[in-house]
């Protein structure tokens, strides 16, 4: 039996050691560096129904704790996907989670079905929360949008679904509960903060679409704090992310309720961790007296709250 081995409802996973859509590319980009076979799960860059050019650059800002990006979902398409990387990917040996996302339901659905047809497909991960794309919705702001998404995808696509949700909003509980309701196997919890970047001495912004969004160490306690509300109250797996940069970042995700991670800023700078971090988790359940990873999953503690002890 893999000790390593996670189940996020239909989703069986050889680790929970995934790369996050957009810090990757597709996976033709990293081969000098990472041990594809090593990870969890490899998630391309976002796909869209048709062919998009992204924003206008500068499109990232570095920032001191993380990094700000706006690249407006810059892809060649679905069709280009399909053909020109989708079997690439399917050879490298670990689970392929396409990652999606339309300016419309209907658009979510097209491409689930499309996508519907290649079996080896792990899973679909349905990108209802870009916060720098123009002209879209932004359908994980509002439980009823994300219902609908996820829905939709179900209904025509047998494959595992994945919810990647916003932190954008004042309760991603409801939206992850949503989410949940409709079908989702899983959610990802979360992408990026909405963000800004000045240059104060010319007065102007240093991003070409003003706003971005901050990933990176930075946002790491934010988004501990949402994978734990989430896990306290919604019935569904969690995919963590956000500042995972060592293996202790990954553990305080995974004690906290998530039964897998994704890495994500960390690419760029360290290509090769996402590799490494997989031995150092088969290390760190030998050092706990676990036989199974899944043992320190939700394992946290809490604090007693019920008042003052005399």
């Amino acid at each position: 039996m893999n000790p390593l081995e996670v189940t996020l409802n239909r989703l069986r996973l050889p680790n929970p050691i995934l790369v996050a859509s957009g810090t990757f590319g597709y996976a033709r980009e990293m081969q000098s560096f990472a041990e594809f076979a090593q990870l969890g799960a490899i998630i391309p860059k976002t796909v869209t129904p048709l062919p998009r050019i992204g924003n206008s650059p500068p499109r990232t800002a570095e920032t001191s704790a993380g990094l700000l990006n706006s690249i407006g979902l810059d892809n060649d398409g679905i069709e280009a996907f399909l053909e020109k990387h989708l079997s690439y990917l399917l050879g490298l040996g670990t689970p392929i989670i396409v990652n999606i996302a339309g300016h419309n339901i209907a658009e979510f659905g097209q491409m689930a079905k499309r996508l519907n047809s290649f079996k080896k497909i792990a899973a679909v991960e349905l990108n209802i929360s870009c916060p720098n794309v123009s002209g879209g919705v932004d359908f994980a702001t509002d439980p009823k949008l994300t219902s609908q998404v996820v829905a939709e995808v179900r209904a025509v696509c047998d494959l595992p679904v994945i919810a990647k949700l916003t932190p954008n909003v004042t309760r991603v509980v409801d939206i992850a509960a949503a989410a949940a309701e409709a079908g989702a196997d899983a959610v990802t919890l979360v992408n990026t903060f909405q963000g800004m970047a000045v240059d104060w001495k010319q007065r102007k912004p240093i991003l070409g679409n003003v706003l971005g969004g901050l990933s990176g160490p930075a946002i790491k306690p934010l988004a501990l704090r949402i994978v734990h509300q989430v896990a306290q109250a919604v019935k569904v797996p969690i995919i963590g992310v956000g500042g995972i940069q060592s293996i202790d970042d990954v553990m305080e995700f995974l004690v906290t309720g998530a039964t897998a991670v994704q890495i994500g800023t960390a690419n760029f700078y360290n290509p090769t961790l996402a590799s490494r971090l997989v031995g150092q988790l088969t290390d760190v359940v030998k050092s706990q007296g676990c036989q199974r990873v899944t043992e320190l999953i939700g394992s946290l503690q809490l604090p007693n709250r019920s008042g003052c002890q005399k």
